[in-house]
Formats: C-alpha cells, structure tokens, sequence
C-alpha cells in the first residue's frame, strides 16, 4: 500500500514501519526546529514540536483523530511505541533496553530527543533515519 502523506490527513496508520515512513514525509514537511523555535514551522500542532519525536507522535495520530471516527488506538499506540524502539535502535546502532521494564519508553524517547537535539541536526537526517527504522521494522516481519 502506497502511504499518502498529509499533515491534514484523518487516516491513521498503525503499524511501526507505516508510522515511521509517515513521520519521515511529516519531519521534511515541518522540519526541525530546536531551542525557542521548537513550535514553530508549517504543520505542527499546537502540543507537538517540529522535532523527530513529535513527527512519531503526530504520525500515530496524536491531535488528528476525527470526531465520530473510530480508531483502534490500543493497536495504534503498541504501533507507536515499537517505532520508538526501532529508531532508538537504528540511532544507536544496539538493541535500547532499560532494566525495569516500566522505563523503557522513557529511555528510547531520551535517546530519540538527545539525537535530535545535536547541533545541525536536519530534517534530512531525521528523515533518512526514520526511513531505516522503517526499512528495519518491513525486515523484522519476516
């Protein structure tokens, strides 16, 4: 299935490799921008950066559910998480584990936002590296 990307868009995907690859199209469209500008940029949402981990969030349908759609959002957030692994994991380059299970989110979502706090960081770069977080999640299916 072709993902076709809009920030207006009420379709929510909800697999790891679907929310990565829309995250990717979100981050070029938005870009990344750090320090006082984190909420600033064409398509971001008034709780939600213009940074990677807020381009994962808006993927996963944070702040664009429809009223009266029905969405499966425990499906959606499990999808949501492990996208969250995968990018840790393709950002470090090692499986990013944590040794009480409760803190795990916790832990890739630092890793996520320390990556994308470096200096010079792009949305090309975040782009790039949702995509390999994709194309990893696509491998690990079969």
């Amino acid at each position: 299935m072709q993902l076709r990307y809009s920030p207006e868009s009420i379709v929510i995907v909800d697999t790891p490799a679907a929310i990565l690859e829309w995250a990717a199209h979100h981050i070029e469209h938005v870009g990344i921008h750090q320090g006082h500008h984190l909420f600033a940029g064409p398509g971001r949402t008034a709780t939600l950066p213009c940074w990677p981990r807020g381009a994962l969030e808006v993927a996963a349908g944070h702040g664009r559910g429809a009223a009266g759609r029905t969405y499966d959002w425990a499906r959606i957030n499990r999808a949501r998480d492990e996208a969250f692994a995968l990018l840790a994991e393709t950002l470090t380059g090692k499986l990013v584990d944590a040794a009480d299970p409760a803190a795990v989110k916790a832990v890739h979502r630092d890793v996520i936002d320390r990556w994308s706090a470096q200096p010079g960081r792009t949305a090309a770069d975040a782009a790039t590296a949702f995509r390999a977080a994709a194309a990893h999640a696509d491998h690990t299916l079969f």
